[in-house]
């Protein structure tokens, strides 16, 4: 499986206790991160973020289990400027390199209200009508979103029940692992603690795109 982010820490912060799961089960995960998230206004620890970042992405997918991972440098903030042709092709490319028989991503929302994670998972899913591939989205339940949304300001979008297709059961111990890697991002006062709380031993997958049946 094949995760498709746009930012080092979407791997872990979002969809950790997924991939962790997925290797638990004997699943080989990839990672293909689309920027290296040099435009965050968090600074849990000092330095340059274009490098520290780069780093902490390769230590929390080592920490989740992931085979590969592949950060590429467009522009933190501005994914949905990209030519969608190139971003297509770059995910086509790590589809052909890791083998991969279906992708991991976002949910087309973005789900935390960033657009460059609708843009990663739009580049994504163009990929996957032109390779045939399956395609999971990452989501939260509806309830959880409204919560964080009062609670925190935020601008989370979620899914009523019906519109969930898999209730994964997780051990968020590897993912807190991986999460704690990202010292430049994951400070005390994210909202990402309290959606963890939220969620508890619990995520949500959206089945995006089914391949076409091969005759």
């Amino acid at each position: 499986m094949l995760a498709v982010v746009a930012h080092p820490d979407d791997e872990s912060f979002g969809l950790g206790a997924v991939l962790a799961a997925f290797v638990h089960t004997g699943a080989r995960a990839a990672v293909l991160c689309l920027t290296r998230g040099e435009a965050s206004t968090v600074h849990g620890v000092e330095g340059d973020l274009h490098r520290l970042r780069a780093r902490e992405l390769a230590t929390a997918a080592a920490t989740l289990g992931v085979a590969t991972s592949t950060l590429l440098g467009y522009p933190d903030g501005a994914l949905s400027g990209v030519c969608r042709s190139r971003l297509v092709g770059d995910v086509g490319d790590a589809v052909r390199d890791t083998g991969t028989d279906g992708l991991l991503v976002f949910d087309p929302s973005g789900v935390t209200g960033h657009p460059d994670h609708a843009a990663a998972t739009a580049a994504a899913l163009a990929a996957a009508d032109v390779l045939d591939l399956p395609v999971l989205g990452w989501t939260l339940l509806a309830t959880v979103a409204a919560t964080l949304n009062a609670e925190r300001g935020t601008a989370f979008t979620g899914h009523a029940p019906a519109d969930i297709d898999l209730v994964v059961p997780v051990d968020r111990a590897r993912q807190r692992a991986a999460i704690a890697a990202h010292a430049s991002q994951a400070v005390p006062t994210s909202v990402l603690w309290r959606r963890l709380e939220l969620l508890a031993g619990t995520e949500h997958l959206r089945r995006l795109r089914a391949p076409h049946r091969r005759e």
